[in-house]
């Protein structure tokens, strides 16, 4: 069985290769220092590894990491809380493989930034489009896992834009995201005016990229694509990831040419995009519409 990679993982592979980096060495030779290899260390790196305690305070000792501020932040970064068993019961149990990460990554994130088309995204749901989107869906017999289970998951993930610290997260929403009719013209109208309401939130933006752009200010939504950026306690700098979602397959990317590549196009899209203020019009109108579906003229 895979090892289950998490955020904490992630965050002290990042501070390994610090290490590493700044000291000169090769993976080979920081494989030495504990007695391993190089591919156990690329492992570490990439998030997939474990390393105990004596080994990982031995790593930094010898690397030129001696003071002891530094090792105990790697020290509470291999920390794991997100055990596989986390996994294992309630509504946790409907989130797939790949998803888990990237919840687990929202739930310690500072800023998240993510181009959708067709679905608002889980974390702007209200509870009645959630369902609706999952009315269809067979319930998953293997692992006893129902409809209501697959929303109370989706729902339990916004629990990060209440917190007393929420993150910084931003949305561009093709207009295709309003108008795809997951439920019926009221549970749609209340799902736009959610998102009405969570845009004046200090921290939650929304941009709309309306079917119909002006000349010059054209730059399309390809495809869905999640930018997130998560504080490190050590000395690494944040740890930021692309994540990418298409059909059977979900990918995170955390090279260089990726991360600049996935910038421009959001550079792009949010220059495209209509305004703060003009997005919230828009949804409004948008609304307005599904309303005069629900009481049709005579």
């Amino acid at each position: 069985m895979a090892k289950m990679r998490t955020a904490r993982k992630l965050l002290l592979g990042r501070e390994i290769a610090h290490m590493i980096e700044s000291a000169g060495v090769s993976q080979a030779e920081a494989g030495s220092i504990i007695e391993s290899s190089q591919s156990r260390i690329a492992g570490l790196i990439s998030g997939a590894g474990t390393i105990a305690v004596g080994d990982l305070d031995l790593l930094a000792s010898r690397l030129g990491f001696t003071d002891e501020g530094y090792k105990e932040a790697l020290r509470e970064l291999r920390r794991d809380n997100h055990k596989r068993g986390f996994w294992s019961t309630g509504h946790r149990r409907a989130y797939s493989e790949d998803i888990r990460l990237l919840v687990d990554l929202e739930n310690v994130m500072d800023q998240l930034r993510s181009a959708e088309v067709e679905v608002v995204p889980g974390l702007l749901q209200t509870e009645a489009y959630a369902r609706a989107q999952h009315a269809d869906l067979p319930d998953d017999e293997d692992l006893s896992l129902t409809s209501d289970d697959f929303v109370q998951a989706r729902l339990a993930r916004q629990e990060i834009l209440d917190k007393s610290d929420p993150p910084t997260v931003q949305f561009v929403l093709s207009e295709s995201c309003l108008r795809r009719m997951w439920g019926d013209p009221e549970i749609m109208r209340e799902q736009i005016e959610h998102l009405i309401n969570l845009s004046n939130r200090k921290r939650v933006m929304i941009q709309v990229f309306p079917f119909y752009t002006p000349p010059g200010r054209r730059s399309p939504i390809g495809h869905r694509f999640t930018l997130l950026r998560v504080p490190s306690p050590g000395a690494a700098g944040p740890l930021e990831l692309a994540y990418t979602e298409g059909e059977g397959e979900i990918r995170y990317l955390d090279d260089r040419k990726a991360l600049t590549s996935y910038e421009s196009a959001w550079a792009r899209l949010t220059n495209a995009a209509l305004r703060f203020e003009e997005s919230r019009a828009f949804m409004k109108q948008v609304a307005d519409e599904y309303k005069k579906m629900e009481n049709p003229t005579p």
